[in-house]
Parts: structure tokens; sequence; C-alpha cells
């Protein structure tokens, strides 16, 4: 490893070396299966742990301890797998005596937050969007760059974070701080289309039909004729970015609002 990629790297804190030492950080980061082990995501976990590191934000993460939520499970309806799971990760982070988790994926958030207390799981969850502009509130993150400045973005609403959980405005206020013009599509907010990939949709085949749901929506984002499509979920980013590809838009790009932010930190 040269000097230059040394000084890039990240000892990102895990949970178990922390708690061993006595220590018990505020956050716990719940990276999810999406942001460990799809390379797309993997990106946006890296730039969201250093926008963590930038801000000296007390956090870890559980590393191999951590285990799928159950999600994609229970929306296929093996209740009882689900029940496995999320008993197994309550398990660990009562272990750890976990108050706060913060998720960049909506799916993790909502689990967390409306089927895991009824099995004994109580934390306070927060996606990543909302602690971004919750940072942006406080004046821990202070965004005065012009990056964005000329361009257009317009914001895919994830369902879980949208219409399951009513999350609509911190996204938004988050790309706001950014100078960038926000074009909202035709369907949004609690009428936005769906990517195509929630409830589990996302691990099976596709059903009969004229169109992919993930076309259609690719379609009405490059109808605002935005630079950018942001979205907050590793569903609709594999989606949405499949859609872009069919529709052959190269000049388009599908970013993750972490990675948004980090461009302008310039981290």
């Amino acid at each position: 490893m040269t000097e230059k990629e040394n000084k890039r790297k990240i000892n990102v804190p895990v949970m178990a070396n922390l708690f061993a030492e006595g220590k018990k950080p505020e956050y716990l980061f719940w990276v999810g299966c999406a942001g460990s082990y799809d390379d797309r995501y993997k990106k946006v976990t890296r730039d969201f742990v250093k926008i963590l590191e930038y801000l000296g934000i007390s956090y870890a993460v559980l590393g191999n301890e951590e285990s799928c939520t159950g999600d994609p499970a229970k929306r296929a309806g093996n209740e009882f797998l689900f029940q496995m799971q999320a008993l197994g990760n309550i398990e660990v982070l009562n272990g750890y005596e976990v108050k706060k988790i913060i998720t960049a994926c909506p799916h993790c958030f909502n689990i967390f937050k409306n089927e895991y207390p009824e099995l004994g799981g109580n934390y306070e969850i927060i996606h990543h969007t909302q602690f971004l502009n919750k940072l942006i509130n406080e004046g821990k993150l202070q965004i005065d760059d012009k990056e964005f400045i000329n361009k257009k973005i317009t914001f895919h609403d994830p369902c879980y974070l949208g219409r399951g959980n009513n999350e609509y405005e911190a996204p938004r206020k988050v790309l706001s701080s950014l100078k960038s013009e926000l074009v909202e599509m035709n369907r949004s907010h609690s009428k936005a289309l769906c990517c195509g990939a929630g409830g589990a949709q996302m691990f099976k085949e596709a059903e009969e039909g004229k169109k992919e749901i993930y076309n259609e929506r690719a379609e009405e984002a490059i109808a605002t004729k935005s630079d950018i499509i942001a979205t907050a979920c590793p569903f609709c980013m594999t989606m949405l970015t499949d859609g872009i590809k069919m529709a052959e838009e190269d000049n388009v790009e599908v970013l993750d609002l972490a990675e948004l932010v980090v461009r302008v930190l310039k981290l």
C-alpha cells in the first residue's frame, strides 16, 4: 500500500472492540446487506463513513456480527425466517446496549422502526438522509460550495422512506442545501412511482407486462431534464441505474445523497 492510499484508509470502529474497552458509541451504523455486498452501494457506505469520520461522530458498526434484518424474508411471506433473523439481531443489539441506529437502507429503517419493537427491539431509528439533515440544521455540517449550483437534480422517493414512513422533506432539504435546482417528477412525494424492487420484488422474475416499472420510472426522471437522479435506497439505486442504461442516457448520473454531500465536502 502506497503512502497516499494509506492516508485515505479509514479504520471503521467495530462495536465489539469498543465495548471490550468499556466504550459505548452514540450511534450504531447498520450497514445492511446491500451496503456490505453490493459493489455499487459499497461506495455509498464508504462515503457515509467519510462524513461520519469528518465530523467526528461517535459511531461503530457490528462488522461480522451484523446479519440481515429479515426484511426480504418477511416481504416474501416467510415469517418464521424473519423472526429467527430478527431475534438474533435483537440479542446482539441489546447485548451492546444499542440505543440509536443509523442506516442508509429504507428497508432496514422501516423494519427496525415498525416491526422490531413487537419482538423486543426498541431503538431510535434514523435514516441517513434524516441524519444529514439534522447535522445541517445543527450547523455541524456546513455546505458552502458551488459544486452543484448549475445542476438540475430530481429526487426519487423510496417507498419505505416516503409512503412507508412519511419522510419526504429530509432528503429534499439536504438537496436544497447543495444549492442545486431541485426538479420534481410528475409523480413524487406520496404519489411517487415505486422503482419496482419493493416487497421482495427485487428477488423474483418480472411478471408479464408491457414495460418494466424501473423503465417507466427512469423515463419520468429523464423527462425532468435533470443532470442527476438522487435517491436514498440501495434497491432504488439498482433499478434506476438499470433504467438509465436501458434508455442509453449516459449523461445522467444516479447518486445517493451521501455521495452528493461527499462531493461538496471534497472528501
